[in-house]
């Protein structure tokens, strides 16, 4: 199969809500997206729900009222990791469902009062969890135009890509313990720095504080060690995608990486968005990946369009300070690398994967100056800070400084959007 295929009866752009703020054309949970997540509140335990509108929908009060073909035990827990285990056709048959339920011409929940008072909670009250048990985590680096601005700035122009890049997505093993929610502060690491007039390296705070706008799939079919997933197939085992801040230590991580790549750079924080928005969700905004030259080997290889139409957006919120500056506009289409390929690589030595693995897209950074994911490049190495709309510059990030990531895909007077991926920085300890 070349992907996931959908439920057009979900996706359809005439399809209303009763909920009447899910019909808001700049709303990111419509009913047309119904993304999975974890929430508490003061009165109630972790539990598993969907966004729709401003309010969050108890999977768990709906599947007691016997609404969901799932059993309510699978959604009265403090992660997604059951329900995703019961797989596919249960993860499509809950959906659908609450799509049904929620569609403008049905009464069922509608017009039940008790029912309804149980099963909604405003987003505002309640307190999103991380949405899944992360057993491993993989970060890949898939943008030719995030790898070529690196390689300019560390090699030169002509050796920007380095002869493996074009051959396999480059990945690395990534610290699953330290992936957090979107809202977890995030304190600055320290380590070993390198400075260019010392003959060895100091002890001290990062200085080169950095994020990377990413997007990650969550794996929901694992495969069995030693059975590598076919690139054709490889979608139908995404449960989904979250946003994704790799934060990154850059003086740090210039110092450690060779020979081995990153380690402390990155192991202090990974922060992904609260709702896991599925691929059915998003197969209308399927789109072309770019032309691969050379052709991928035969493992790597796949029919049909595998990229997604998602805007991306990068927000800077100085420290004590109230108003946003977008500091970064750029499109998860660019990715030369598609998330099947990375998936059908990741495996095609025998590596199994489980329910709930993270697999980070890499930075996405587009063909133009302002649409670079990262403040590496987006200030050159820092030696072109931004300048705010707010006065102030910034060539990395600095302490009580709030960096948020957002993304949607826009559709006809409705948009399929992630909600926030953000974190601010405390000092180091």
């Amino acid at each position: 199969m070349n992907h996931a295929g959908t439920n057009d009866i979900t996706t359809s752009k005439q399809l209303r809500s009763w909920v009447e703020s899910a019909n808001d054309p700049l709303c990111d949970f419509p009913i047309q997206n119904l993304p999975y997540g974890v929430f508490r509140t003061q009165d109630r335990g972790p539990r598993a729900g969907v966004a729709i509108g401003h309010l969050v929908l108890d999977l768990h009060v709906l599947a007691e009222a016997r609404l969901l073909p799932a059993e309510a035990r699978l959604f009265a827990q403090a992660s997604l990791n059951a329900f995703i285990a019961a797989g596919r056709q249960t993860w499509r048959g809950v959906r659908e469902a609450v799509s049904s339920l929620l569609e403008a011409g049905n009464a069922r929940l509608r017009d039940d009062s008790a029912l309804r008072e149980k099963a909604f909670v405003r987003q505002d009250e309640a307190t999103m969890l991380l949405p899944v048990e992360v057993p491993g985590y993989t970060d890949f680096y898939s943008s030719k135009e995030h790898a070529t601005n690196v390689g300019m700035m560390f090699r030169d122009a002509k050796n920007a890509l380095l002869p493996n890049w074009l051959e396999i997505p480059i990945g690395y093993n990534g610290r699953a313990s330290s992936v957090v929610v979107s809202g977890t502060p995030v304190r600055r690491p320290k380590g070993q720095v390198k400075l260019p007039d010392q003959e060895r390296p100091v002890f001290t705070a990062c200085r080169k504080l950095d994020i990377e706008l990413e997007t990650g799939f969550i794996i929901g079919v694992p495969n069995e060690l030693g059975t590598p997933i076919p690139c054709a197939d490889a979608e139908a085992h995404i449960f989904g995608m979250v946003l994704l801040n790799d934060w990154s230590a850059r003086d740090l991580q210039a110092w450690e990486y060779v020979p081995l790549g990153p380690f402390n750079a990155k192991t202090f924080a990974t922060t992904i968005s609260p709702w896991i928005v599925t691929l059915d969700a998003l197969e209308p905004f399927r789109t072309a990946q770019p032309m691969q030259s050379p052709q991928p080997l035969e493992y790597l290889q796949h029919s049909g369009e595998h990229a997604f139409d998602i805007h991306l957006e990068v927000r800077m919120t100085p420290a004590g300070g109230s108003r946003a500056s977008t500091i970064a506009r750029t499109n998860f289409k660019h990715m030369y690398w598609s998330m099947a390929q990375q998936l059908a690589h990741h495996t095609v030595s025998g590596c199994n994967t489980r329910v709930g693995d993270l697999m980070g897209s890499g930075t996405i950074s587009g063909p133009t100056p302002e649409s670079f994911g990262s403040l590496l490049e987006l200030t050159w190495n820092g030696k072109d800070p931004l300048t705010l709309e707010t006065g102030e510059r910034r060539a990395f990030v600095e302490d009580g400084d709030r960096m948020t990531l957002a993304g949607w895909c826009q559709g006809d007077g409705y948009r399929i959007g992630f909600g926030e991926c953000a974190g601010t920085i405390l000092p180091a300890a």
